[in-house]
């Protein structure tokens, strides 16, 4: 795992814009994983700040979301298709039938799962796959104790995220207990990773999902054994990096070796 410490939300999150620019450039049909949340919020404006101004082109591209809260309509203001139609999708020449983001409505999630792991294989699989962690050091809405080989399934939400997420609505009593989520080994078979990460009360889980063992407890952990997975977090987030002059050190001196 590569590891990107940029001093602030911002430089982070143009740095990882990078990274998705560079895909396009090198296929311009390529498929993308999607996050929400607030941490990949800057990495979207960024992007939609590039295609206005700067013509960076979606319009041969595919995008799979992670995860969507079950029971939340595709127009309710915190369901993550309004996110992401909100943040990004409608600001981009992307096409609507290339955007994939899991149901929250269906009547058979079970064979709503299965689908959506078969749609992404008919495609070529996930060439980049974007990741903001958790507070307890989950990946999309793997919670402690998933399995790393998990495919798309409904899952049910910890106490920990519940309250994390409660912001975001009235009372964390209207959270959904229950969501459709990718798995740690769906998200493991994309070629590349991104993850994000900002603000000191994600360091905990940045350091033990970077530094601590490959456990089910820190889903993020199951992205030490994938070849190519780059991490960026600002300085707050690398708080608690036992390595982090180590991480930094390789970065200083690594400005003209090809990109990986």
């Amino acid at each position: 795992m590569e590891v990107i410490i940029e001093q602030d939300y911002e430089q982070m999150s143009k740095a990882a814009a990078r990274v998705v620019v560079r895909t396009l450039n090198e296929k311009p049909n390529a498929v993308l994983g999607m996050a929400t949340g607030s941490t990949p919020l800057g990495l979207y404006q960024e992007l939609v700040r590039l295609h206005r101004e700067e013509g960076l082109d979606f319009s041969r591209v595919t995008t799979f979301n992670l995860d969507e809260y079950v029971g939340l309509s595709v127009t309710h203001p915190q369901s993550y298709h309004h996110f992401m139609y909100e943040n990004f999708f409608q600001h981009v020449n992307i096409a609507r039938q290339n955007i994939y983001i899991p149901s929250g409505t269906t009547s058979n999630y079970r064979s709503f799962c299965e689908w959506y792991e078969q749609r992404i294989e008919e495609l070529g699989g996930i060439d980049l796959q974007i990741l903001g962690i958790g507070s307890d050091g989950h990946i999309a809405f793997n919670e402690p104790t998933s399995s790393l080989s998990s495919r798309t399934r409904l899952k049910t939400l910890a106490r920990q995220t519940i309250e994390d997420n409660a912001r975001f609505f009235e009372t964390a009593d209207d959270v959904p207990v229950y969501a459709i989520t990718m798995g740690v080994g769906t998200i493991m078979e994309a070629d590349r990773i991104v993850l994000l990460a900002n603000g000191a009360k994600k360091a905990d889980a940045v350091a033990a999902a970077v530094e601590g063992p490959v456990t089910s407890m820190i889903t993020a952990s199951a992205l030490q054994m994938h070849p190519r997975v780059k991490l960026f977090v600002d300085a707050d987030a690398a708080g608690e990096l036992q390595m982090r002059d180590y991480y930094q050190w390789i970065l200083k001196n690594k400005p003209g070796a090809p990109p990986s």
